[in-house]
């Protein structure tokens, strides 16, 4: 059987993102069969109807990359209480134009991580609903909001803390069976 392709977005273009950390602990998590792929959002062009006809080819790659994808993984920070701008604009992209949404019926899950006590609870309903809207079935619960901590998750995903490496692979095992329920 082939692994399930899973594209990650990760709504921090920052170079020690939290998020990019919490990614890769995922992937970490994972079961063999499951093969990530981080999307590349930081070249694209701000979503313009002016182009629909004809896409940019970052806007073109975005869109073949989700398709390609069995599965969604959005890892988002909060800024201003909502999703990075950087995030909405790769949705719009790869949304559009009409009647060609990338993400339509891929099973997806929202996560994310912040310095902030409340983590990035506003982000991710947020999220949600952008992601309602076109549909993307999404992973209900468990719901992860990281306060991120020094030494919480390294650079390369190891996870320095027992508790959360359990709460995690709680979330990872309730993923891989949302997207094996899908999986074709």
């Amino acid at each position: 059987m082939s692994p399930l392709k899973i594209a990650i977005l990760v709504g921090s273009l920052r170079m020690d993102s939290f998020n990019r950390r919490l990614a890769r602990a995922v992937e970490r998590l994972a079961p063999d069969d499951f093969a990530f792929k981080h999307i590349q959002i930081n070249d694209l062009p701000l979503y313009s109807q002016d182009f629909d006809a004809a896409y940019p080819p970052a806007a073109t790659r975005l869109k073949k990359d989700i398709e390609a994808a069995d599965g969604l993984l959005f890892v988002t920070p909060e800024y201003n209480r909502s999703v990075p701008g950087v995030l909405k604009n790769a949705i719009d992209v790869a949304s559009r134009p009409w009647g060609t949404n990338s993400f339509a019926g891929k099973p997806g899950a929202v996560i994310g991580s912040s310095i902030g006590s409340t983590g990035t609870a506003l982000a991710q309903q947020h999220l949600r609903n952008i992601l309602a809207y076109l549909d993307v079935p999404t992973l209900a619960q468990p719901e992860v909001f990281i306060h991120f901590k020094d030494d919480l998750i390294a650079d390369d995903g190891s996870i320095g803390s027992d508790g959360t490496r359990k709460f995690l692979q709680g979330f990872v095992d309730n993923y891989v069976a949302w997207i094996r329920r899908f999986a074709r």
